[in-house]
């Protein structure tokens, strides 16, 4: 009998890598979303025009079953709580797709945060527009969560990610610093860079995903997905420039400073944010058997998918880095790591 996979959303990034895989490993891969963003993938997936965030979401579905559903837009607990009531009986496995941001938004939060870590009273809602916006994101998520564990019936896992990089992140962010690399000049990064960046790469979570599809066991838990290595920001750009064949001169500024200069600190170096959580990912690998290549593999890889088939829209922010450079020119230098 087939196996079907349901994904909600799925035409951007990790649903592309994720569609990919599921199809190689021998499913039927069906994708719920209302149509707006173009995927590559023709006639092979089957698709169901619909908003999850209508009444109609339900009825779409009356008259399915999947083996596993992989919700890649869920945001808040009304999100699960209809996906829930939609996909009850419908199928074999729900997934959840997380992120790191419900242990930021924990009071004492330390990198290397463990599943176990999970509960504990939230930071006060912060007061600043772009922290808030981050807070908020990660308080969705955890009240997504929560739903799943009310309905300890409905078969789920919850996988919670950090940053995700692959070679179709649409937000583009290991190109900002590529495209920085390529055009020789020093790169600016705001105090911070020294941070730990225990990131994650899409096909590995789209590996993951598969792998636990197939162990019933994953059931009812949720697990962390990273790379196992401990980079900081900078190092990730040397790695970066590396690849290419270059070392890169790092500069830093302050994020005050790029602000008063007419710049966007996330344009410049995106990687920068404090609202960047480091995982402790021991679990996945002892259950399931999750496997990270790496980092110097996967950046490779989204390397070169990235220079393949570059983005046509010119990249944000930097039809002003000729400011950038000139505030470099009075920056002090980053010592690189060998």
């Amino acid at each position: 009998m087939t196996r079907r996979a349901l994904l909600l959303g799925g035409s951007r990034f990790l649903g592309i890598d994720l569609s990919y895989r599921l199809l190689a490993a021998g499913y039927e891969v069906w994708h719920l979303n209302r149509g707006q963003s173009p995927d590559p993938f023709g006639d092979l997936i089957r698709r169901i025009r619909q908003d999850r965030r209508q009444p109609e979401f339900g009825e779409a579905l009356r008259g399915y079953h999947f083996d596993a559903t992989i919700d890649l837009c869920a945001y808040s607990a009304t999100d699960v709580a209809a996906a829930v009531a939609a996909l009850r009986g419908r199928t074999g496995h729900y997934f959840l797709i997380s992120t790191g941001q419900v242990y930021l938004v924990r009071e004492g939060y330390r990198p290397g945060m463990r599943e176990s870590e999970y509960d504990g009273a939230l930071m006060a809602r912060p007061e600043y527009a772009d922290d808030l916006a981050q807070w908020e994101y990660g308080v969705g998520k955890r009240h997504a969560e929560s739903v799943l564990l009310a309905n300890a019936d409905f078969p789920s896992t919850r996988l919670r990610l950090p940053m995700v990089h692959g070679a179709r992140d649409y937000f583009r962010r290991l190109e900002s610093y590529v495209r920085r690399l390529l055009d020789g000049g020093p790169i600016l990064l705001p105090p911070g860079h020294e941070r730990i960046a225990r990131h994650v790469f899409s096909p590995a979570v789209a590996r993951a995903v598969v792998l636990a599809i197939q162990n019933p066991a994953s059931i009812g838990k949720a697990f962390n997905l990273s790379i196992q290595e401990s980079p900081s920001v900078a190092d990730l750009v040397r790695h970066l420039g590396e690849l290419l064949g270059a070392r890169p001169e790092l500069r830093e500024v302050a994020a005050e400073t790029l602000v008063d200069a007419g710049l966007v600190p996330k344009e410049v170096s995106p990687l920068s944010s404090r609202w960047m959580s480091c995982l402790d990912p021991t679990l996945a690998e002892r259950e399931i058997g999750f496997v990270h290549e790496p980092l110097r593999e996967s950046l490779s890889g989204a390397l070169q998918g990235l220079l393949a088939s570059p983005p046509r829209e010119p990249l944000p922010g930097y039809d002003r880095r000729s400011i950038e450079l000139r505030l470099a020119e009075a920056a002090p230098t980053i010592e690189l790591s060998k």
